[in-house]
């Protein structure tokens, strides 16, 4: 194995003698090529073990990054103090791209990128630890669609990070297995976090505020895997009630302004332990693909499962929302006296299974069968909350090489 290696890069190694400096933009990032040539050497070089630490400073990017290479750490000073922007740029697709295996991202910030802002795309054992995307303009279509964005990733942790400006999901996981999200913070997203179509996951001690959907557990059709088996829990779910800001026809764009945590077409999730208020369509939705108005001119495979079934709600904080539900909910809340309640569900189940296991065990708290099917024809409270004795979802439980933090700043 080889020794780690730690490289630090220095923006101004060969110009701090010099009176002039390196270029400066309006808004105080640095413009050096020799700096971002430098850097993105060091991860063409970089091989297992290497740790690349990026100084404090506020560096301006024209390129993507990227990193092919396993067992390496990128590394700053902090969220806050070692920042690269890349409003700038003016090649590649994403801030920065990762496709090699045991690889860590911490202490630093991804601002404004051309597209995702962090991608790692079919990898094993990736970790994400206090970093921050963020595009700084506020809500836009024209933003990324993803903050940090792991896919077809096997072993994900993504801790103390900070997301804001995402035009489809802040923090999104895709088609992958055994994952941990913990104490992160979505703000001003379309979807503050996504776990689509992905199994074994843990979502808690999160904070979900302003934006359009706090917590969406997805799966959708067309992709190679379904996902099931999420676990929901100890998160902070408020006010949620941003406009959705999504692209015209992708998936999230059917997403209601206010709504607090979403059960979309996923099988075996448990949402328990969670403060949730102020979410003003719901605080909970449970739906079917028939209730999201996304249509894909593909068709859907048939084995596709568009049906939520064994949905556990238990032991949360429930206060507020419902008092505004958007125009697809809205003629539901004179049935519901002014205010829907903390549940809220489509209706739509499987004609061949005999229960969907829409179970709410939550005090008082209250759920509201929508009836899709006949377009709320038949709406109402539902007393029946298909509930039946539960054998509790085990939690997830990463590599323990994965949450050793590679040194603080």
């Amino acid at each position: 194995m080889r020794t780690p290696l730690f490289l630090t890069i220095a923006a101004t190694t060969a110009l701090a003698a010099c009176n002039t400096g390196p270029k400066t933009d309006a808004n105080g990032f640095v413009i050096d090529a020799d700096f971002e040539k430098k850097l993105q050497q060091q991860l063409l070089d970089a091989g297992p073990g290497t740790v690349i630490t990026i100084p404090a400073g506020k560096y301006a990017l024209s390129r993507s990054l990227s990193l092919t290479s396993n067992g390496v750490t990128v590394r700053g000073a902090g969220m806050d103090k070692t920042i690269l922007s890349f409003a700038h740029q003016t090649s590649g697709a994403e801030g920065m791209l990762v496709t090699g295996d045991d690889f860590t991202l911490q202490d630093l910030a991804l601002e404004d990128s051309k597209g995702d802002a962090l991608k790692i795309n079919g990898t094993t054992n990736a970790v994400m630890r206090r970093v921050r995307a963020e595009w700084t303009g506020g809500a836009k279509t024209s933003n990324g669609a993803y903050g940090l964005y792991p896919v077809q990733v096997t072993n994900v942790l993504i801790e103390g990070s900070v997301v804001k400006g995402a035009s489809d999901a802040g923090i999104y996981v895709g088609q992958s297995t055994n994952i941990v999200v913990r104490g992160n913070r979505a703000e001003g997203n379309v979807a503050g976090i996504e776990i689509e179509n992905s199994s074994h996951a843990d979502v808690y001690d999160n904070t979900t505020t302003g934006n359009t959907g706090g917590i969406l557990v997805f799966n959708m059709p067309n992709l190679p895997v379904p996902g099931s088996k999420t676990r929901v829990f100890k998160n902070i779910v408020k006010a949620n009630n941003h406009a959705n800001f999504g692209a015209a026809g992708s998936a999230v764009s059917s997403v209601p302004p206010g709504s607090g945590i979403i059960v979309n077409s996923n099988d075996d999730v448990e949402i328990f332990a969670n403060d949730i208020a102020d979410n003003k369509t719901a605080n909970v939705i449970i739906s079917s693909y028939y209730s999201t108005g996304f249509d894909t001119k593909k068709g859907i495979a048939a084995a596709y499962d568009p049906y939520p079934e064994n949905i556990y709600v238990t032991g949360n904080d429930f206060s507020g929302g419902g008092t505004d539900p958007g125009t697809k909910y809205a003629p539901l809340k004179a049935l519901a006296g002014g205010q829907l309640p903390a549940v809220l569900w489509d209706g739509f189940r499987n004609p061949k299974v005999a229960s969907p296991g829409i179970c709410v065990q939550n005090g008082d708290a209250k759920l509201l069968n929508a009836d899709g099917p006949n377009k709320f024809a038949h709406a109402r409270i539902d007393p029946d909350v298909n509930c039946a004795p539960a054998t509790r979802l085990p939690g997830v439980t990463l590599p323990a090489s994965m949450t050793k933090d590679r040194g603080t700043p």
